[in-house]
C-alpha cells in the first residue's frame, strides 16, 4: 500500500470487524492498538495524534467520521 502524507498525517479511530475500537494510523496495515471501548481508544488515539502532530479522526460504528480534530500544523487562516 502506498503512503502518502496525506494519510500518514492522521490517527483514526476506528470499528473493529471482530469486537471492540482501533486506533490506526492512516495508511498503515495493523492497528496501533486495541479496546474494549470506544471511549478507550479515543483516549488513547487523541494521545498518540498530539504526541504525533496528525489529525485526530473518529469514526462511528458504520465507518463515518464522526469527529475530528487537529494535533498539527492547522492550515486554516482564521483571524481573532
Amino acid at each position: 500500500m502506498a503512503k502518502n502524507s496525506k494519510t500518514t498525517g492522521t490517527h483514526h479511530v476506528v470499528p473493529n470487524s471482530d469486537g471492540g475500537w482501533d486506533v490506526r494510523r492512516g495508511g498503515a496495515e495493523r492497528s496501533s492498538g486495541h479496546f474494549d471501548t470506544k471511549r478507550e481508544a479515543t483516549d488513547r488515539g487523541r494521545e498518540m495524534s498530539r504526541n504525533a502532530g496528525t489529525e485526530f479522526k473518529i469514526h462511528n460504528k458504520d465507518g463515518q467520521i464522526s469527529q475530528s480534530d487537529s494535533h498539527g500544523n492547522d492550515p486554516r487562516n482564521i483571524k481573532g
